[in-house]
């Protein structure tokens, strides 16, 4: 009779170990859980700092940047020339390009034409405006396929260059429009390749940054890409010499604001190139 109490006693107390392991078990896994669900919560409210919030937008960025009423679209053309064929180059240009540009048959203006001078070496840059958007570049484009001394040129141009590369380009509608100016200056292109999905925000913060940079009447002209390598923008500037450029660029930082400009654009960007060109005789920006 003993050994049967003893027998169930011992059954009923590795039954309460085996249901005290269960619940214990049970209470780690929860706890586990809660604390994994915790940490889950933690690092999405981390994560939500650092997560940039966008409204959701019902119009392409383009059509909310520019100046709809114009449709002016531009285009950007480098030209990288073998060094021996540079001042030929230019020659050639100086003696096609105008003719386009004041002929009222073609819908275009040369804009401006430089060559590089601190930056990529034995390079030109050419800028064109299409009145009229892409109606008007497939007109001349058309036009041109027909013009026999445009048509001589090309061939002519095509012996003295390594490579060439172009973009469509659409102009920030807070920028001024470029316009002729007297010389001499020296000009910079300011190219920014921005992240994709930021180029609203750039705008946002370059539509308030653009009334600091007035005081010199430095500021020419900016534009973003259509067509080519995408979210890139220009902007473009003139300075009568580096010295100038240099005081320019100073003093707007002595102006409240700047500072924060700098500071939240800077992360839209991944990378930035700048130019020094030199305008050549063919360029109305002198």
């Amino acid at each position: 009779m003993a050994a049967g109490v003893l027998q169930r006693a011992g059954g009923g107390l590795a039954r309460a170990k085996s249901r005290a392991l269960s619940v214990g078990q049970l209470v780690l896994w929860s706890r586990g859980f809660e604390t994994s669900s915790n940490r889950n919560r933690e690092d999405s409210w981390f994560k939500s700092l650092f997560v940039r919030k966008v409204d959701p937008r019902k119009d392409a960025h383009s059509n909310l940047l520019t100046k709809n009423e114009e449709s002016n679209l531009y285009k950007i053309q480098f030209h990288n020339v073998k060094p021996e064929f540079l001042d030929a180059y230019n020659k050639l240009c100086e003696d096609v390009l105008p003719s386009i540009h004041a002929d009222k048959y073609y819908p275009c203006e040369l804009v401006g034409t430089w060559n590089t001078w601190y930056g990529e070496q034995d390079q030109a840059v050419h800028l064109w405006r299409y009145r009229g958007g892409y109606p008007a570049l497939t007109e001349v484009m058309n036009k041109l396929r027909q013009n026999k001394e445009f048509t001589a040129y090309r061939k002519e141009r095509g012996k003295m260059l390594l490579s060439r590369r172009n973009q469509l380009l659409l102009e920030f509608s807070f920028w001024n429009e470029p316009v002729p100016r007297d010389g001499p200056n020296i000009y910079e292109l300011r190219s920014y390749q921005l992240r994709p999905g930021t180029m609203i925000e750039w705008g946002n913060y370059w539509a308030r940054a653009i009334g600091y940079r007035q005081q010199n009447r430095e500021a020419v002209g900016g534009f973003f890409s259509q067509i080519g390598n995408l979210y890139m923008v220009h902007h473009l500037w003139a300075y009568k010499d580096l010295q100038s450029r240099e005081d320019t660029r100073n003093a707007v930082w002595q102006q409240e604001g700047w500072h924060e400009v700098v500071y939240y654009t800077v992360p839209l960007i991944q990378y930035m190139e700048s130019r020094i060109m030199i305008p050549t005789k063919a360029s109305p920006l002198q």
